[in-house]
């Protein structure tokens, strides 16, 4: 117990006070279509950007689907998911990473889905803030699509139905 105890006093001297932690960095907990618990996300504030970290399972294994951020920080699986909008879009550019006018400030790259049915990975995304006036993303939704996204066709590159939900806190 004296281990425990002295380890936090130790990481308490160490770590930024609470009040930056929380400006710097934002967890979403992600459910699936049943409203079940299915994995985390991490968002670290980075100089130019966000850092997402995430692992997800019970998703379609050895398959790569689409990821975005949507508009909405809302994720009622009763509805699938429908309550989180539409892709965040602060700069009102078209879908797609690969569009001549866009992306959208949540379009994502796809994400491997490895043999076990877990999404683990790590992307910057340059587009957006945690909490920036217009491009802050804290309070909004992170979803995971049933398949991948094509990068080009409006609005959402027919990446299918929306199976895991997270709101950003």
């Amino acid at each position: 117990m004296k281990a425990i105890l002295v380890t936090g006093a130790l990481m308490l001297a160490i770590a930024p006070p609470l009040a930056a932690q929380d400006k710097q960095t934002a967890t979403a907990d992600f459910i699936d279509r049943d409203g079940k618990g299915a994995g985390r996300a991490a968002l670290t504030v980075a100089k130019e950007g966000v850092v997402i970290e995430l692992e997800v399972s019970g998703l379609p294994a050895n398959k790569w689907l689409a990821f975005h951020v949507h508009e909405n920080g809302s994720c009622d699986a009763a509805g699938g998911f429908a309550s989180a909008g539409a892709h965040f879009n602060s700069g009102k550019s078209e879908h797609g990473l690969l569009a001549a006018n866009g992306p959208h400030a949540g379009d994502m790259p796809n994400q491997y889905v490895a043999s076990d049915g877990f999404l683990r990975g790590q992307l910057f995304e340059t587009a957006v803030t945690l909490d920036g006036k217009d491009d802050g993303i804290r309070g909004r939704a992170l979803v995971i699509h049933a398949g991948s996204d094509d990068y080009r066709s409006q609005p959402s590159g027919g990446a299918g139905d929306r199976i895991a939900c997270a709101i950003i806190k």
